[in-house]
């Protein structure tokens, strides 16, 4: 269960790559945090490591977009 969430949050992170989508972060990076608590507590060392892949990269997009886009 722990890898679907991690990938669930993945693909979430990869739809605000789109152009104009960069708002999406700002959902895709708390649902992140969310699934990685989650997979935590389940013992699921690969959805933490996805969880983790979708925050880093949500967090470094709105970076370089400068918040929104």
């Amino acid at each position: 269960m722990g890898t679907l969430l991690g990938i669930i949050a993945l693909l979430v992170t990869l739809v605000a790559f789109i152009p104009l989508l960069g708002i999406l972060n700002w959902v895709a990076i708390p649902l992140s945090i969310i699934f990685l608590i989650i997979c935590v507590l389940i013992k699921s060392d690969n959805g933490k490591t996805l969880c983790i892949v979708s925050i880093i990269v949500g967090i470094l997009r709105l970076l370089l977009g400068g918040g929104i886009v």
